[in-house]
């Protein structure tokens, strides 16, 4: 039971970072699931949805058909429906009912993509990760299917960005700013996985110097990239005015030595009594350590998500559950997270908002900061 959260929300399934990550692609997502559950894939967790076209659909599951594992009717209204629209690709991913009658989503999409001529792949999603699993997994495939080795390395520095999504950057113009922000440090954009860019655009992607990888969900898309084109990766998010200038000049230093590097984990983890940010590795990594170089103040990271050791940093503490999450507010002298984080924060510890999407959901939308290359406003936190 120490998975159950009694009190504080949960963070968004890998089925949503799967539709998140590949929403603007020009593609058809599929979501093997009951009617009437795509508002919760779209309109709960895509702020996008009433803004922009994206073709996302459910494909009614029945309790007949998943009592007989009939699979004959997906694969005809997939068919069907592409036929009508015609998507640059098809992708099929599973909920957790599908995954309890074992549907075989790889050999679906073999059967739809020789049907239908359209690249098709699945991708055994199921509800018990999170959106990280979900993104990353898609926009591997996307890589996989779409940037092929045939791309000359382009004369003028140049850069992808690799993981943003409103699920960790919400629509307040952050990716925005991340994109003027590397504009003005010298950089030309290749491609944004996945918000601005489309699919040709992305298929691009080989011709980079280097890629920034701004959350975990893009950590394994790097990866691909650095083992297929050459390509270095820096992992950071360009918070503050001093961590975004140091992360302009390792981004540059990386596109000359072909040397990937983390500079949101390259700092002194805080102590007990301290100030605490919680979220996504890379994101609360790279505000710990924007905090740090604006104030010199140590600060600590609990990360209650998928990560990896090359993302944290040495004393950095993973909280997969509300009790651990408890626990480590307990030691902790100032705490920064999303506000529902706060039932659970003792009274006597400063508790300082910090909404996060993937989290809250639309509830305090309108209160997420745009912090890129900005002065952070320490006086009010420490």
């Amino acid at each position: 039971m120490r998975q159950t959260a009694r009190i504080i929300s949960t963070y968004t399934a890998d089925i949503s970072g799967v539709c998140s990550a590949l929403f603007e692609l020009g593609g058809m997502t599929v979501i093997h699931d009951a009617s009437g559950c795509n508002s919760t894939y779209t309109t709960h967790d895509e702020p996008r949805w009433y803004d922009l076209d994206s073709m996302i659909y459910i494909s009614a599951l029945t309790e007949t058909e998943a009592i007989l594992g009939d699979d004959n009717r997906l694969i005809g209204d997939i068919v069907n429906t592409a036929g009508e629209l015609s998507p640059r690709f098809i992708a099929i991913c599973g909920s957790p009912v599908a995954m309890m009658i074992g549907t075989d989503f790889k050999a679906i999409a073999k059967v739809i993509g020789e049907k239908t001529g359209i690249p098709t792949f699945g991708l055994s999603t199921n509800g018990m990760h999170s959106y990280l699993t979900g993104a990353s997994c898609a926009l591997e495939t996307v890589v996989k299917y779409f940037c092929h080795g045939d791309v000359a390395r382009s004369k003028d520095l140049s850069v992808n960005i690799i993981g943003a999504t409103p699920l960790d950057f919400s629509i307040n113009g952050s990716v925005e700013s991340i994109k003027r922000w590397l504009a003005e440090s010298g950089f030309r954009l290749v491609s944004c996985m996945a918000m601005g860019s489309d699919l040709d655009r992305i298929s691009l992607a080989g011709s980079a110097h280097v890629n920034l990888v701004v959350s975990y969900s893009g950590l394994a898309t790097a990866k691909m990239l650095q083992k297929q084109f050459g390509t270095p990766y820096v992992a950071g998010v360009p918070f503050g005015i001093g961590f975004a200038d140091i992360l302009a000049h390792v981004l540059r230093r990386a596109a000359k030595s072909g040397k990937s590097s983390v500079p949101c984990a390259e700092r002194k983890s805080g102590s007990d009594g301290g100030l605490t940010v919680v979220g996504e590795s890379i994101f609360a990594g790279s505000l710990a350590r924007a905090i740090e170089v604006e104030s010199g103040r140590s600060v600590r990271v609990l990360c209650p998500l998928e990560t990896t050791e090359e993302l944290t940093a040495e004393g950095d503490v993973l909280i997969p559950n509300e009790d651990d999450a408890a626990r480590q507010f307990a030691l902790a002298g100032s705490v920064i997270a999303d506000p529902l984080y706060k039932p659970i924060c003792p009274d006597d510890v400063s508790f300082y908002s910090l909404p996060h999407e993937a989290f809250s959901g639309r509830c305090y939308r309108e209160q997420i900061p745009n912090l890129i290359n900005r002065k952070l406003k320490l006086e009010e936190t420490i």
